[in-house]
């Protein structure tokens, strides 16, 4: 039977929460308050740095589980949710930030991990935290030295995002 090619895909129960959390922190970005200027509000500052931490904290914990036998329902097909659809903001710190959480989340679920039914392997695991470290580093580095930038030929260029999601 043909696979379902409606969004991405995993055998990997471990890599569907990972992709699912580092979807969750590309949403949030792209609905930050500060994507309407070149300045990352602290805020939008302090929430970056925990919503790293949240993924480096749930690789940790996948590496840290016991390989799982799994052998009457491995391979089992998980059919990802579609990625996150967005616009550019005007904060192209914010942009960059999202780049490097696709390209982890897309390395993750093209990995070799991705094929086995539980956990990481140390290349995986080592990839991913790699593109981790290298976000809070332009957080550190970049973002909290050099913006905001006063840009008064150029800015706004772009539409608002709009309000993240509302209601009960």
């Amino acid at each position: 039977m043909p696979a379902n090619t409606a969004g991405p895909q995993t055998y990997n129960h471990d890599v569907a929460g990972l992709y699912r959390r580092i979807n969750r922190l590309i949403i949030e970005m792209v609905k930050a308050v500060s994507n309407s200027s070149s300045l990352m509000n602290e805020y939008d500052q302090t929430r970056l740095s925990s919503y790293l931490s949240a993924i480096r904290a749930y690789v940790a914990w996948v590496v840290s589980q016991p390989q799982l036998d799994l052998p009457e329902t491995s391979p089992r097909l998980i059919v990802l949710d579609q990625m996150p659809k967005w616009d550019l903001t005007e904060n192209e710190a914010i942009i960059d930030v999202v780049r490097m959480l696709e390209i982890a989340r897309d390395e993750v679920v093209n990995s070799q991990s991705s094929r086995n039914s539980s956990g990481l392997n140390k290349f995986d695991e080592a990839r991913i935290l790699a593109l981790v470290t290298k976000v809070e580093a332009f957080l550190t580095s970049y973002i909290q030295t050099i913006t905001p930038l006063d840009l008064p030929e150029s800015s706004p260029m772009r539409e608002l995002s709009g309000s993240g999601s509302t209601g009960v």
